[in-house]
């Protein structure tokens, strides 16, 4: 109620400000651009010569400030107005309280029945916030890292930089913006650490002269042992033990295939040993069964013995003696008695020997002593 209160009481004014007669009076000086940060309070200044009735605030189009010389006239609690009396001159100061980025834009400064009017560009930049992902860092000494600062939220973009309170061999650092955020960007400080200290990361609105900072702990450990390596991330001692272990393997193969063999040909010459000696012993067996008959029953060897097929041959080409064989043709006349005349030796000394010429195929030769 009481807002639109204020709000026709100002238009009534208006109207009675512009029904009134005109006079000479001017705007001397109008209000100046100003950026200021979102939260804060944005001034404006506007210089009327005496003899003015009504002065009249307005922002992006709206009226949100009259002033007349008896009251001002407030239709908005963030915008309120301080007035200055000079020899010559009247001064009229818009505050614009908790400014927000949508207050950005054209304020105005218009006098009635006047065409004279002074403008200014109100500008609200937005601090955001920054961000590292780690409050601690630990790094290797000696050893390049990087370190990320990200600004989010900030308009216009800050311009990022780094603060070290570090030893460090180099260091270097670089802005972009962050991919699909055109109200973010990201710094990434890149350096080589030598000890512990601290690393700042400061974003500036230039301006306004105002900037943010972030301060992170960077502790540096020892670097790891040096590994020498070809392509393999195996330490050195593994690699070694695997080397040794590879050896002994094959080391161990090889005799596995010399014993194999060894024992192979052991193996084989046994057997044939085993054969041998089994061909022989068969062979002995075989000759000692082959002829019975030509061994005497006293178990000497007869060594004048010759084959029954060379005695009957040797017979055949010898011319027949009389008294001594007795063809077959004619061994059916002799007398028994002169069969067995004919067959006593000549003399003791000399062997008897028989010819069975029924039976040829087999002739047995003794001796008598």
């Amino acid at each position: 109620m009481e807002g639109s209160r204020r709000g026709v009481l100002a238009l009534l004014v208006i109207l009675a400000g512009l029904t009134a007669p005109g006079s000479s009076y001017e705007i001397t000086e109008g209000p100046q651009n100003v950026t200021v940060l979102q939260g804060s309070e944005a001034r404006f200044n506007c210089t009327v010569t005496h003899g003015w009735k009504l002065i009249m605030w307005s922002l992006n189009g709206v009226v949100e400030l009259s002033i007349t010389s008896q009251e001002t006239i407030i239709t908005n609690e963030r915008f309120t107005s301080v007035n200055y009396n000079g020899s010559d001159s009247f001064i009229s100061e818009m505050i614009i309280h908790d400014v927000q980025p949508s207050d950005s834009g054209l304020v105005q400064c218009s006098l009635q029945n006047s065409n004279v009017v002074r403008s200014a560009f109100l500008s609200v930049q937005v601090m955001g916030t920054l961000d590292i992902p780690s409050n601690s860092l630990l790094v290797t000494k000696g050893e390049p890292c990087n370190v990320t600062c990200y600004a989010l939220g900030w308009t216009p973009l800050p311009v990022i930089s780094w603060e070290l309170e570090v030893p460090v061999i180099n260091s270097s650092y670089y802005s972009v913006l962050e991919p699909g955020n055109f109200t973010s960007a990201l710094s990434i400080l890149a350096l080589t650490p030598l000890g512990n200290g601290t690393l700042t990361c400061v974003a500036e609105l230039k301006n306004l002269q105002a900037s943010k900072s972030l301060t992170v702990n960077l502790t540096v450990g020892r670097p790891p042992p040096v590994v020498e390596s070809t392509g393999s991330s195996l330490p050195t001692w593994a690699i070694v033990l695997l080397a040794v272990a590879f050896s002994l393997l094959l080391i161990l193969v090889i005799a596995l295939v010399v014993v194999f063999c060894c024992c192979g040909v052991c193996r084989r010459e046994k057997e044939e040993s085993s054969y041998q000696s089994e061909i022989r012993k068969t062979a002995s067996m075989k000759t000692n069964k082959t002829d019975p008959e030509t061994r005497l029953k006293s178990g000497k060897e007869n060594y004048g013995y010759s084959s029954d097929e060379a005695r009957a041959a040797q017979i055949a080409s010898l011319p027949p003696k009389s008294g001594e064989v007795s063809l077959p043709g004619q061994r059916s006349h002799l007398s028994p008695y002169q069969e067995q005349k004919t067959r006593q030796p000549r003399a003791a000394s000399h062997p008897r020997v028989s010819f069975d010429t029924a039976s040829p195929q087999k002739v047995r030769n003794a001796t008598l002593v």
